[in-house]
């Protein structure tokens, strides 16, 4: 087992499933200590006893509301009590709500900015300032495809990921010199049940496990390199 992360300390946000559960399980396998957040205390404890019960590994989990100021400072104070310090960030918790504009809540459409933007602010300015002890850091922010091509009945999707590959780009260039590195991972059709139930899974998808290698791949990179942007499909997608 490659442990090239050993004494690194990481903060996944969404933790508990789909690709942050796989991420989370990565980080473990790789030497990292890793605290994780959900929705609930039962989801965080169910994804702490199974996927992350590794051999060796440590990790702890709070259930948190990434959108909530409070509720990230708790989940980082957490994390400062638990290892002392953090040096990798993977902001990967995200809702989705699908409707044409029309028909789009005022509700629907506050939860998705405030979880898949503002919460990344949150998340990240907490880390930022605990990367500053630790001599730099790593913040990698899952989003999508969505946020480049928009679709129908997506509006307030669409609007969230674009959002957040701008901010993406504005926080690299105010803290690459703080030896902070910034990347975003973009990805297509993922065999999760977000968005669209167990009924949408399929094989053709492409599965969380490679999206975790390509955190991986990222992290292993020389300290001169910066990996800004990967977009990743799935290589034979259903024909229409």
């Amino acid at each position: 087992m490659d442990t090239f992360l050993e004494g690194k300390i990481a903060v996944v946000t969404g933790g508990t499933r789909g690709i942050g559960l796989a991420i989370a399980a990565a980080l473990l396998r790789s030497g990292s200590s890793v605290a994780i957040c959900g929705r609930s205390q039962r989801s965080v404890d169910h994804a702490l006893a199974n996927s992350l019960s590794i051999s060796g590994s440590k990790a702890i989990g709070k259930p948190a509301d990434v959108s909530s100021e409070e509720g990230v400072k708790h989940l980082f104070a957490a994390v400062d009590q638990a290892f002392g310090g953090l040096d990798i960030l993977v902001n990967n918790a995200g809702v989705g709500v699908f409707a044409p504009v029309a028909q789009l809540t005022l509700e629907h459409w506050r939860t998705t900015i405030a979880t898949n933007l503002t919460g990344v602010f949150l998340c990240s300015r907490e880390a930022l300032s605990r990367f500053t002890k630790r001599g730099g850091g790593a913040i990698i922010n899952i989003g999508s495809l969505a946020g480049k091509n928009p679709f129908a009945g997506g509006a307030a999707y669409n609007a969230s990921k674009f959002g957040l590959n701008g901010f993406s780009e504005a926080m690299m260039l105010d803290h690459r010199h703080d030896n902070v590195r910034v990347s975003t991972i973009l990805p297509g059709s993922v065999d999760t049940e977000f968005g669209g139930g167990k009924g949408a899974r399929a094989e053709w998808k492409i599965a969380p496990g490679d999206i975790a290698e390509i955190v991986l791949c990222i992290l292993r990179m020389p300290a001169r390199t910066m990996v800004s942007a990967v977009e990743v499909r799935p290589s034979r997608p259903r024909k229409s």
